[in-house]
């Protein structure tokens, strides 16, 4: 995974994206005068012997563009982060900072696009820039079970990789057998759009949470039959 780690924050493949980045951290908001921007693409994080990846759509500007690790420091990570605890997933309830002590038990943190995009709108082809470090990731972790999408732009990007076909609807708690046999499990995102607004409510996120626990947790034949016949 180291190997994987260190191509994942030297990649500069996206001109847009390289801009966007490093333009975040001089232009960025006064609550963040002072600190130093990470600025480069955010590898993944968790436990090497990850049952379930959580897949974000891209680094947040002031989230992981700022900190240096994903889903830490926004209200996203506070969100995801949290329920993560409540299911004994996570240590603790907060991701801030990178040295924070945080620690995932059976969970690994990645996103489709590992810098900021302007907008938080990647194109077509920085999503597919980007996908084979996902890809890379998930050959790292023998034991993964189960890839979290949060949101449709993640969902549609990880369901392609996988070569789901035909690509399958996303839906809040949609389930999908890859023909590698990793579960795909959808989940509205964690963002400030959906939670408050009440799309996303944390009981929402708590039940696709724990059904990722469960299908992680479960025989692999008895998670193909039973996500194959839903």
């Amino acid at each position: 995974m180291l190997e994987v780690r260190n191509r994942i924050v030297a990649c500069r493949a996206c001109p847009r994206l390289v801009w966007w980045r490093e333009a975040c951290a001089e232009q960025r908001p006064a609550r963040f005068a002072g600190e130093e921007y990470w600025s480069r693409p955010v590898p993944g994080f968790g436990d090497p012997d990850a049952r379930i990846y959580v897949a974000g759509l891209a680094t947040a500007a002031h989230g992981g563009n700022r900190t240096g690790r994903a889903f830490t420091g926004n209200s996203t990570a506070s969100w995801l982060v949290a329920a993560l605890h409540r299911a004994g997933l996570a240590d603790q309830p907060v991701s801030e900072r990178r040295d924070d002590g945080l620690r995932l038990a059976g969970v690994w943190f990645g996103s489709v696009v590992r810098c900021a995009p302007p907008g938080n709108r990647p194109t077509a082809a920085e999503r597919d820039a980007c996908l084979p470090f996902l890809a890379a990731e998930v050959d790292a972790l023998p034991a993964l079970r189960v890839v979290l999408c949060l949101g449709a732009f993640a969902w549609r990007a990880v369901a392609r990789w996988a070569g789901a076909r035909p690509l399958p609807r996303f839906a809040h708690g949609a389930e999908q057998v890859t023909p590698a046999g990793l579960v795909l499990l959808g989940s509205y995102h964690p963002s400030r759009q959906n939670t408050n607004t009440g799309v996303l409510t944390a009981a929402m996120l708590d039940a696709v949470v724990h059904r990722a626990k469960e299908l992680a947790a479960a025989p692999a034949s008895t998670v193909t039959r039973s996500c194959a016949e839903s």
